[in-house]
């Protein structure tokens, strides 16, 4: 799907669905952290969650658990719209501000983390690990940058509604190492 044109309608229409899934959902993010394999992904070390924007599944209650359980949190802040994200060490003590989109993130004097477990928002996923984001490519850039850096295994958060047949990626595209999910955990195969 190569016209942007398509792409708008495609996401728009995703949109919908999820902000559908989300009024029938009220528990579905403590479900989604009930299934997460929690000592696996705290053995990461740092790990990247988001700030919860409009209808995407909220991480708080896996983040909790990833903290409880020994990982070290970070949240990312966004520089410019062709930049990649930095990710910024979550301290006691610091207040959110604002970052380039208005999303709260760390202060910029907090120190920088790179996370290896990258906890990620999206509009639709497919059974290859295929995601499709809001369509700025911030976390498409992101990965890339953290994926010639070494190891860093991305987990897609959502709704099980938000799953499609298949997604027609670009090269550019990321793709997720598993899904998480109200209904369950599904690691993608590699080959």
């Amino acid at each position: 799907m190569s016209d942007p044109s398509d792409k708008a309608n495609l996401r728009a229409a995703l949109r919908r669905r999820r902000r559908a899934l989300a009024g029938q959902a009220s528990g579905a993010a403590l479900a989604a952290a009930d299934h997460a394999p929690v000592a696996e992904l705290a053995r990461l070390g740092w790990f990247s969650s988001y700030h919860a924007m409009g209808t995407e599944l909220d991480p708080g209650p896996l983040a909790l658990r990833l903290i409880a359980a020994g990982g070290r949190l970070a949240m990312p802040a966004t520089l410019g719209a062709d930049r990649p994200l930095v990710f910024r060490q979550v301290r006691a003590g610091d207040i959110a501000v604002p970052d380039a989109f208005g999303v709260p993130s760390p202060p910029p004097e907090a120190p920088e983390a790179t996370p290896r477990l990258v906890i990620c928002p999206l509009l639709a996923f497919d059974r290859a690990g295929g995601r499709l984001g809001q369509g700025g490519g911030h976390y498409d850039r992101t990965l890339a940058v953290l994926r010639a850096q070494g190891p860093v295994f991305v987990l897609g958060l959502a709704y099980a509604g938000q799953e499609v047949a298949a997604l027609d990626l670009e090269p550019h595209d990321q793709r997720l190492d598993a899904i998480l999910t109200e209904t369950g955990y599904t690691r993608f195969r590699k080959d």
